[in-house]
């Protein structure tokens, strides 16, 4: 029988799927077929293996039908990544120009595109493939060489970075392995190497002196990963404040880091070589960006949008009424599950996105209502309730914390917070805080307050009566929904948990009302401001 079988994975969303790459090559009418639903770029694999076999690694049975299934055969298939499966399935089924056989094969996962040379090149989705072969009781796994480090992620997993179709033959037989021309890196580069984590690391949260509110603000979102609105008029610093959050963060676990990197190697952005992502990351579409770059998508192979590839960090949303009107609407999913469901025709996937969401607005389109001195506001009162009606019902119910941002001089109000501190001197209660919420819900599948279903909170959990009723009488009086009573009962409990409190009682439930409350004039009782500032 000439048949054999190489498994390779496949990727549905951040799910994988280990996938038989089974192999026929008989006598009968020439050719070679692919079944199995695949797609143009898998098509195109018969000829890129059909000339690297001939040109690395023996010879391709010509004068015989090759038919090539991909099973299961229900679930869609694309990539180039098959390549190298295809390859060795081939070489094996082949008795009579090579002797590798298919037994062989067996407990080997193979992921790899094939050049002409029969060379290896990168393919995106590398750890997440490894992830699932693992997770299917594979251990040994051949990828690219560039990319056996991002494989070796794995615990457990033998990983081979190999170059060249010829080199992973020999590993199989236990032949001497043949020199190879190195892997050609993946063509994807940087044009600005200040941009992203490097630049950010220059930025310290010292640096916003007189936002004592505001520094607050961004505490207790990031302790409890709450999504935050900053309002303001132009120039009073809401991106100054925004791009200081990652700061404040502190590094991703173990699993964290695991998650964030396998998003960043499904969407291809991840670096050759690179290690688990341990910062958290920082993504900032500008206004006039697709919904299929934001919240994910594309042509062929669904991948994920930045929404996604901010998932444990923080996702910066500026000039937010701006953003066409899909994305703002399809950002309910993210804000109120912590993850993102796109579907393209019969293909869906679903990416998690439990970032810290940040939004900024101006307070009307030209940004300068209530203003710096001097600057003049040319809106109309109509034009500014059109601009502020883009902030729609259920976007603003999503929204746990928010901050209106004003000119320096102009401030008032709600001035609780510490004195400005460094960004490390805040990581470290934000750290601590995040602890205690990691103890609280050890056994949930949740860490952060912010996740925490409404129902499992209240019962659980509950606030102090006194201060549940106070909450309870902004919902008998229209100010809060039911919605944003389960918000500010996480916020209460992520305020608590700053302070170190054992259970959030009335200063807590007080102060938790002020972040929820969108009315600059709201102010806070002195009592409650120095149980804060303490």
């Amino acid at each position: 029988m000439a048949f054999a079988t190489a498994r390779s994975l496949a990727l549905k969303g951040a799910d994988g799927h280990v996938i038989d790459v089974q192999v026929d090559v008989s006598p009968g009418l020439v050719g070679t077929t692919l079944v199995g639903r695949v797609d143009r770029s898998l098509s195109e694999a018969r000829e890129r293996v059909r000339m690297a076999i001939n040109n690395d690694c023996g010879r391709w049975p010509a004068t015989k039908r090759v038919t090539v299934l991909l099973s299961p055969a229900d679930l869609p298939k694309g990539g180039t990544h098959y390549d190298l499966a295809i390859a060795v399935a081939v070489l094996a089924a082949d008795k009579q120009h090579t002797d590798l056989l298919p037994e062989q094969l067996a407990g080997w996962a193979f992921v790899g595109e094939l050049s002409v040379s029969g060379g290896l090149r990168p393919v995106p989705g590398v750890l997440p493939m490894v992830i699932a072969a693992a997770a299917h009781g594979i251990t040994r796994v051949f990828v690219p060489e560039p990319q056996a480090a991002e494989a070796a992620l794995v615990p457990g997993m033998t990983v081979f970075g190999v170059r060249s179709l010829a080199q992973v033959s020999a590993v199989l037989r236990g032949a001497e392995v043949p020199e190879a021309e190195p892997v050609v890196a993946s063509s994807g580069s940087p044009l600005a190497t200040w941009q992203g984590e490097d630049r950010l690391a220059d930025l310290d949260l010292r640096d916003l002196e007189g936002l004592e509110d505001v520094r607050y603000a961004v505490e207790v979102a990031a302790a409890g990963g709450h999504p935050l609105m900053l309002i303001g008029p132009r120039g009073t610093g809401k991106t100054s404040i925004a791009e200081r959050i990652p700061t404040i963060l502190p590094d991703l676990t173990d699993a964290q880091a695991l998650e964030v990197t396998a998003l960043h190697s499904v969407a291809g952005t991840l670096p050759d070589g690179c290690g688990l992502l341990r910062r958290p990351p920082w993504y900032a579409p500008h206004h006039s960006a697709s919904a299929a770059s934001v919240l994910g998508g594309g042509t062929g192979r669904v991948r994920p949008g930045q929404v996604s590839l901010a998932h444990h960090g923080v996702l910066f949303l500026d000039e937010f009424p701006h953003f066409r009107a899909d994305v703002v609407e399809a950002m309910r999913q993210p804000l109120e599950s912590g993850e993102v469901t796109i579907a393209r025709g019969e293909e869906s996937a679903t990416y998690p996105a439990r970032s810290l969401v940040v939004l900024a607005a101006n307070p009307c389109p030209c940004g300068n209502f209530h203003g710096m001195s001097g600057a003049t506001c040319e809106c109309t009162e109509v034009q500014r309730a059109h601009y502020r009606r883009k902030l729609t019902g259920p976007i603003v119910d999503r929204v746990d914390i928010w901050m209106e941002v004003r000119p320096q001089g102009r401030r008032r109000g709600r001035s609780f917070g510490p004195e400005p501190e460094s960004s490390a001197d805040v990581r470290v209660r934000v750290a601590e805080a995040r602890r205690r919420q990691a103890r609280r819900y050890r056994d949930c599948s949740w860490l952060l307050n912010a996740s925490c279903p409404g129902a499992v909170l209240a019962e659980r959990w509950p606030l102090d009566p006194d201060a549940q009723h106070a909450i309870d009488v902004q919902l008998a009086e229209g100010r809060l929904t039911r919605r944003g009573l389960t918000r500010v009962q996480r916020l209460a409990w992520t305020v608590a948990d700053c302070s170190g409190v054992a259970r959030p009682g009335v200063a807590e439930a007080e102060i938790a009302l002020a972040l929820r409350s969108d009315d600059p004039a709201r102010t806070l009782p002195a009592r409650v401001v120095a149980a804060a500032a303490s």
